[in-house]
């Protein structure tokens, strides 16, 4: 199960509709504090999240799984690129995501990322 969380309705449904397409059961919400409920009601494996919506953006969704969730697996993809000469991706990779996607990308790119996300390599000796 994957949780996808993006303010952009015609970019969620685009995903969504992909990702169900490769397979994945897929619930949407339309900004964190809304991905946050889904997964208290039904844990998701994975959380794909924009970083950039309104009520509750992605860093703050982000750090609530980390602290409630810690063994879900996170996506954070952006458009927004370095706003204020700050990478808001960097700063999603300090607080703990496994994978970050700059928008827009290729579904190939994401597909190949859960699938990593799923079936780690080992580690080298």
């Amino acid at each position: 199960m994957i949780i996808l969380a993006d303010d952009d309705a015609d970019q969620r449904l685009a995903l969504k509709m992909a990702l169900e397409l490769a397979g994945y059961a897929v619930r949407d919400a339309a900004h964190g504090g809304k991905a946050l409920a889904l997964q208290r009601e039904r844990p998701a494996a994975v959380l794909i999240t924009d970083i950039f919506m309104p009520e509750s953006d992605g860093l703050e969704a982000i750090a609530v799984f980390r602290r409630e969730f810690p063994r879900t697996r996170i996506v954070a993809i952006s458009g927004g690129g370095q706003r204020a000469k700050h990478d808001y991706l960097a700063s999603a990779r300090l607080i703990g995501v496994d994978a970050t996607l700059q928008k827009p990308f290729e579904i190939d790119e994401l597909l190949r990322l859960l699938a990593e996300l799923h079936n780690p390599a080992p580690p080298a000796p």
